[in-house]
């Protein structure tokens, strides 16, 4: 199937006049998690980022470290699979056209990693959907949250951006990434698996009129509740003429998640000025209904998590599958009435798979789960209203020497990670150091970050903040944060300690407050190797679980979430 796709894809090229052509996972939106999955499409490639390029003779995937596993086995047959970090100022090939679609790449993208030594050309129609177009597409209507759920009335977050325009002298901004449009109105809908976020823009001006860039039978609910008027909503088709309307002037635009085709467009009609989109940072400090909300999805996910954890280390006596190990978790969590769908693909590996960072087990591809393995389930929720992702390794056996001391390894960097001084180590990139110090010791690493910035009630992976080798944004109140370090063995095994915290102020100091709660699995930790320190942190935590999680635990399972402490 793969096979022919390309083939028709390749046919394609003499009428168009190109030597190749770019296919990226993202879609119109940008948005991680998409109905529209071309690259897995063309490439059978299901992780969450990557660009393929398929040329007259040679096929590339492009991928990151987490993927690079993934992809060899998913799409290896027919696709050469190359670090992501190399499509920058690539070399593999030179002097040739590649076609794009306008609507999935930004100006930048096309700058950093293609324009250098080949050329690009516009295509308006998209060639992967000239060949397979059988994408569902999600009709139900955009929604609002209430201001005492979020904590801020629209109306002072449209002047807060309005602010900005102001400091900035610009008349204009265009807010293409929806996830900002989401957080400004206070809307939310069901367009993406995965994600409560509403595919729309929006156009902003100084004196707080605004428009929002959808399609009109989205609005309907919105409308309704008078947070916008009809004459608000413009349809994309209309885009073009309805900016016309308005006098020339300047307008912010971040070419991050601003499409070339958005942006060929408005810079006909003003003065493109490129800045980061300030809600990206707004959004990411979280106030004190949006943390309060999140404490409680995540007592109720932490629930959810220990009675599946209790289940499958105790209670579980026959051998059952990955895939089966997480439609019971998603069972538990189910059986919260806040609970609304998944907040990502779940991660359930066994044994060897464990070792794919972003491995997905299905009904039909999927490993039963053997006593001597090491099981690691990365998984979280959507509820009303946050967003949860947590990680645990568990083992159903005695683990070797080796396990428990790496397993320990990566917890005495979890503990590090989560005690920081945010006042003296206020980048992610200083808190990554922390993180990996104890596996470097014995020469080990991973290849993903630390820590990924969550959203509320949102995208599970939100910008700007992050714990990562390269991230020097400042560390502010409120924020949220995943502490994830790991270690994978190609082809045996895989550990990962995930939890979510946010940053708090205590006094003149800004600390870590632990959002997750589920036991950390005791079977694979060598005391031995814990200072004093970190075994009063692991007691701390366990003890704070269990003070809240087990009035909602039965007898047994509360008698064995008590034996943590």
């Amino acid at each position: 199937m793969i096979k022919d796709r390309i083939k028709i894809l390749k046919s394609y090229f003499s009428k168009h006049n190109i030597d190749g052509y770019i296919i990226p996972k993202n879609d119109e939106f940008f948005s991680e998690y998409s109905e529209k999955d071309r690259l897995k499409t063309i490439s059978n490639f299901s992780g969450s980022a990557g660009y393929a390029i398929i040329l007259k003779n040679r096929n590339y995937l492009f991928v990151d470290g987490r993927y690079t596993i993934q992809a060899q086995i998913e799409s290896g047959k027919y696709f050469r699979i190359v670090q992501y970090e190399k499509i920058v100022n690539c070399k593999l090939f030179k002097n040739l056209k590649l076609g794009i679609d306008p609507k999935l790449f930004t100006s930048l993208q096309i700058k950093k990693f293609f324009s250098k030594y080949n050329s690009v050309k516009k295509i308006k129609i998209n060639l992967i959907d000239q060949i397979f177009n059988n994408y569902s597409i999600k009709k139900e209507p955009f929604f609002s949250i209430k201001d005492k759920i979020i904590g801020e009335n629209y109306k002072k977050k449209i002047t807060r951006v309005v602010n900005f325009l102001k400091k900035n002298r610009l008349n204009y901004i265009f807010i293409s990434a929806p996830e900002n449009v989401a957080w400004l109105l206070n809307i939310r809908g069901k367009d993406n698996p995965n994600s409560p976020i509403p595919n729309c823009h929006l156009f902003l001006d100084y004196k707080k009129n605004f428009f929002l860039i959808s399609n009109k039978s989205k609005t309907n609910k919105l409308i309704k509740d008078k947070k916008i008027k009809s004459s608000q909503v413009i349809e994309p088709k209309d885009f073009k003429n309805f900016i016309e309307l308005f006098k020339s002037g300047k307008i912010a635009i971040d070419t991050k998640s601003c499409s070339l085709f958005y942006e060929e467009i408005l810079e006909k009609k003003f003065q493109i000025i490129n800045k980061e989109d300030p809600i990206y940072l707004l959004k990411a400090t979280k106030n004190k209904f949006e943390i309060q909300n999140m404490i409680d999805c995540h007592i109720w996910d932490g629930v959810a998590l220990t009675k599946f954890l209790h289940w499958i280390k105790n209670i579980n006596k026959k051998k059952i599958t990955e895939f089966e190990a997480q439609k019971k978790l998603e069972f538990f969590r189910k059986k919260n009435k806040n609970y609304l769908f998944p907040s990502f693909n779940t991660i359930a590996g066994s044994g060897k798979n464990a070792a794919i960072v972003h491995y997905r087990a299905t009904k039909n591809k999927t490993k039963k789960i053997e006593k001597k393995d090491i099981f690691l389930c990365d998984s979280g929720g959507q509820y009303k209203y946050g967003t949860t992702d947590v990680t645990r390794t568990i083992c159903f056996d005695n683990p070797t020497k080796m396990i428990k001391n790496i397993f320990t390894r990566v917890l005495k960097g979890h503990i590090a990670v989560a005690t920081s001084n945010l006042t003296s180590l206020n980048t992610g990139k200083q808190i990554d150091l922390r993180a990996r110090k104890y596996l470097k010791k014995i020469k080990l690493d991973y290849q993903h970050g630390t820590g990924h910035g969550v959203g509320f009630f949102s995208n599970v992976h939100e910008g700007p903040q992050g714990i990562s080798k390269y991230n020097n944004v400042k560390i502010l109140e409120g924020m949220v944060l995943s502490n994830e370090p790991g270690y994978y063995k190609k082809g045996h095994f895989g550990i990962r300690i995930e939890n979510l915290l946010y940053v708090k102020k205590e006094g003149r100091k800004k600390v870590f407050k632990n959002l997750t709660l589920a036991p950390i699995d005791k079977d694979l930790i060598n005391f031995e190797q814990l200072t004093k320190f970190e075994r009063n942190y692991l007691f701390s935590y366990h003890y704070l679980v269990y003070s809240k999680l087990s009035g909602f635990l039965t007898k047994i399972e509360k008698k064995w979430l008590a034996s943590f402490i």
